[in-house]
């Protein structure tokens, strides 16, 4: 517990996939194509809470979608990059755009598109219905699942370490 303490008050950014984490992972499909995906409202909050603390975010994702720049507009992400194959590739390019160090970036992701990306920054994690390979090399491991609060719980968990270094 104590190395994970120290992790969450490294953090000066937070990345987060979207699909398996910020939603379900369910899309729904018309003919049109894509039309819907369900965020919780909690998540959003919790973007509010890390720039209240002066913590970055950014929304990284694999899907080239206009629901998920319209969702990371409204909830106020730093950056929204979508269309991403190699996530680890473009975490490269954030630190070098954001001059940051590995161990001050969090990640939380789902699947095995993030594997690399979390091997590579500071702390990891995933949602409770993360696939299991993933779980296996998370430093946390939430309680609730993708589009259920998992977001928001790894936020709490980086906030509430953080703010107790600040008191001491």
């Amino acid at each position: 517990m104590e190395k994970l303490i120290k992790k969450c008050r490294e953090i000066e950014l937070v990345i987060s996939d979207v699909d398996g984490v910020l939603t379900d992972g369910g899309i729904y499909f018309s003919s049109m194509g894509e039309s819907l995906k369900k965020f919780n409202v909690r998540d959003g909050m919790g973007v509010e809470l890390l720039h209240d603390n002066h913590i970055k975010v950014i929304l990284l994702t694999r899907e080239n979608s206009d629901i998920v720049k319209l969702r990371g507009k409204k909830i106020n992400a730093d950056k929204t990059i979508l269309g991403i194959k190699n996530k680890k590739n473009e975490l490269i390019k954030i630190q070098n755009e954001l001059k940051i160090e590995p161990k001050n970036i969090a990640y939380i992701g789902d699947d095995l598109n993030d594997l690399e990306i979390m091997l590579s920054v500071g702390l990891s994690g995933t949602p409770s219905d993360g696939h299991s390979e993933i779980k296996s090399i998370s430093d946390y491991v939430c309680h609730n699942s993708g589009g259920n609060g998992a977001f928001r719980e790894f936020i709490e968990l980086i906030l509430k370490h953080r703010r107790k270094n600040d008191q001491e």
